[in-house]
């Protein structure tokens, strides 16, 4: 999610536009206007998920500011390991809101303003939070996907300046989980990113997100904004006085193709099992196809591992994946030989059975991948187990 900037023009866009402010930050006058500001999602990939902004106009004191919880700074030292690893800092920047607007509306992607009731106070209020946030001790947060993004922070800041006058359920419209909140969003469009990010995380991500944590997507956020109440000179309105399409985006055609991971590893489950067949009716006894297979699947599995371990993502950890992806198919896998057949063969194939059926009884969306996965590894663990066995092993003395 994060900005919907390319990150080196985001970049230099915020530093264009950087407001130098003092450590007081000066009072709005009465006319001031606060908006949440929703980006919907993008072509790209970094973009799926949409962005949200707070800005506050102030025509009388010249205040034009978005503040932003997406950026990050490119000369931060190790940015790309920290990148990886989910470690580097998350930052709130602030500009005027228009150049950002005709940059969503080049992307064609739709930005929808929702106009808040506010008392003066609690304008002053949110402005005073959100410019303390903005101070250079202040700014720099840890970003977390789920749980502390671009998104929920805003949630915070508007919580925080109306305090106990404010009514706020968060999102109540469904009940998900994490990983089903990205599949919404990447399934249909991006099956094959969607099955990446699925490989990648872990147990927490099949949480059930709470009304507060699912406004973790912009899209979310602004109907929590809109469910919500404030009271204002005794009275309780809506906190969302009134809602402005900046800019509707065009339709846009989405690619239909026809090669997701689903049809893919289906199609590989097929032809696996079309040339086991052929090996066995012919006797054609070769490991070379299992060592490729399984040195991926090794790998895969060290990836897993690296992410579990290695990284500072917060839910990457406790992925289940890594009982299918064994890590250690690679490098045990050369030890396969036409002589020789590890003893632990026997037991990967009756693992691999037991997750089948583990994965045919709960059948999630993910689990429509993992199947074939499976039907192609115990097929070519049976064939070698059952090569394997026909062969008098050498005896020892």
């Amino acid at each position: 999610m994060g900005t919907s900037l390319p990150l080196r023009l985001l970049f230099i866009l915020h530093f264009t536009f950087f407001i130098i402010h003092s450590s007081v930050a000066q009072s709005l006058s009465p006319d001031a206007r606060v908006s949440l500001v929703t980006v919907g999602p993008g072509q790209e990939l970094y973009s799926s998920f949409g962005h949200s902004v707070l800005w506050i106009s102030d025509p009388a004191t010249g205040i034009d500011k978005a503040y932003n919880y997406g950026t990050f700074n490119f000369h931060t030292e190790n940015f790309y390991i920290k990148f990886m690893r989910g470690t580097l800092p998350y930052q709130l920047s602030t500009g005027p809101l228009m150049p950002q607007v005709y940059y969503w509306q080049t992307e064609n992607r739709s930005v929808k303003q929702q106009l808040l009731n506010m008392t003066p106070a609690q304008k002053d209020r949110l402005y005073q939070f959100l410019e303390h946030n903005f101070l250079p001790e202040n700014r720099e947060y840890q970003y977390k996907f789920f749980y502390d993004n671009c998104s929920s922070r805003l949630q915070d800041a508007i919580i925080a300046a109306c305090g106990d006058s404010l009514y706020y359920p968060g999102y109540t419209h469904d009940t998900l989980s994490f990983r089903q909140w990205i599949d919404r969003y990447a399934y249909t469009q991006k099956p094959w990113a969607d099955f990446g990010m699925d490989l990648a995380i872990g147990a927490p991500s099949d949480e059930i997100a709470t009304p507060m944590q699912a406004t973790f997507l912009p899209n979310n956020l602004s109907a929590a904004y809109d469910d919500s109440r404030v009271l204002i000179n005794g009275q309780t309105l809506p906190l969302v006085a009134s809602t402005i399409d900046l800019f509707t985006a065009a339709p846009v055609q989405v690619d239909d193709t026809w090669l997701t991971p689903k049809v893919f590893f289906w199609a590989l489950a097929a032809l696996v099992l079309l040339f086991t067949l052929w090996q066995i009716k012919y006797n054609k006894l070769n490991f070379l196809f299992d060592k490729i297979l399984f040195t991926i699947v090794g790998l895969t599995g060290w990836l897993i591992v690296l992410l579990w371990f290695g990284t500072d993502h917060g839910v990457t950890a406790w992925n289940y994946d890594i009982l299918w992806a064994f890590p250690l198919w690679f490098p045990f896998i050369f030890s396969l030989s036409k002589t020789n057949k590890p003893a632990w063969f026997q037991f990967a194939l009756i693992g691999y059975t037991v997750l089948l059926l583990l994965a045919t009884g709960n059948l999630l969306k993910h689990n429509y991948v993992v199947i074939p996965i499976l039907v192609t590894l115990i097929i070519r663990v049976y064939y070698m187990n059952n090569s394997l066995s026909k062969i008098p092993q050498k005896k020892t003395a």
